[in-house]
């Protein structure tokens, strides 16, 4: 894979980005931002200021769907909304933690290529695939390790936060996975939306994040979560094992 951060970025492959204050410095790719090495100091607080912006993502590209997709209906509107609100939380719970320890807003550059990527994609079914069925779901994987790492140093406020974290994006997946289910049986054309969907998708994420930060992805499956977000075995089963080819390859 050649290397991104010489290349020129195709910003046409994107939506345009969300509105930030004059504090945010927005960056497009993950190399331009501050990626600190195991055992900084500033290590914690930028991975908390740059989960803050990620669940404001989350917010507006929920809040985007409530928009873009008037007639959708009314149980999978509610459910949207209801996540609107729970990553508003997030946002609220980020913050606060990073700020207690000693960081502030805008400190560290941030990328809001969920949104840009998200946005892009014209059906409410392709871009649940895309924000619950697979972002959210990474963060099911990615937050149970950080749990036991946090109670593991003793930090139970640190632990508790990702705790909750945990059981609002097992339920975001859930109803995602519902309600694609659904559409599948209702009209077979959503299921080319999603596949539509989750190409574009993972072609826009390749050309965000680079071979180094997609190669520096160690944490397994929660298998547990993903049976409770509405994965099927099978695909519990072809994830784990998509994932062990990768830790062993790297």
């Amino acid at each position: 894979m050649h290397d991104l951060s010489r290349l020129p970025f195709d910003s046409a492959l994107f939506a345009p980005g969300p509105a930030r204050d004059s504090r945010f410095t927005v960056v497009d790719r993950w190399v331009d931002c501050v990626n600190l090495p195991n055992g900084h100091p500033e290590k914690e607080v930028e991975f908390l200021h740059r989960q803050m912006n990620e669940e404001i993502n989350g917010m507006e590209n929920a809040a985007r769907s409530l928009s873009d997709f008037p007639n959708a209906e009314w149980e999978i509107r509610m459910c949207i909304a209801r996540q609107c609100s729970d990553e508003a939380r997030h946002v609220l719970m980020f913050q606060r933690m990073f700020e207690k320890r000693g960081a502030r807003v805008g400190q560290f550059p941030v990328m809001n290529f969920q949104y840009r990527i998200i946005t892009k994609v014209d059906s409410l079914a392709g871009r649940l695939a895309v924000q619950n069925r697979s972002f959210e779901a990474e963060g099911v994987d990615a937050v149970e390790p950080a749990i036991e790492e946090a109670r593991k140093q003793g930090d139970q406020e640190m632990a508790a936060l990702f705790d909750f974290q945990l059981a609002d994006e097992i339920g975001h997946v859930r109803f995602a996975n519902e309600y694609i289910n659904q559409r599948a049986g209702k009209d077979p054309r959503s299921v080319m939306q999603v596949g539509r969907a989750l190409n574009y998708a993972s072609q826009a994420f390749a050309e965000v994040m680079g071979k180094d930060a997609m190669d520096g992805v160690r944490y397994g499956v929660n298998a547990q979560g993903r049976l409770e977000a509405g994965f099927k075995p099978t695909e519990i089963e072809f994830m784990v094992a998509q994932r062990t080819k990768k830790t062993s390859s790297a």
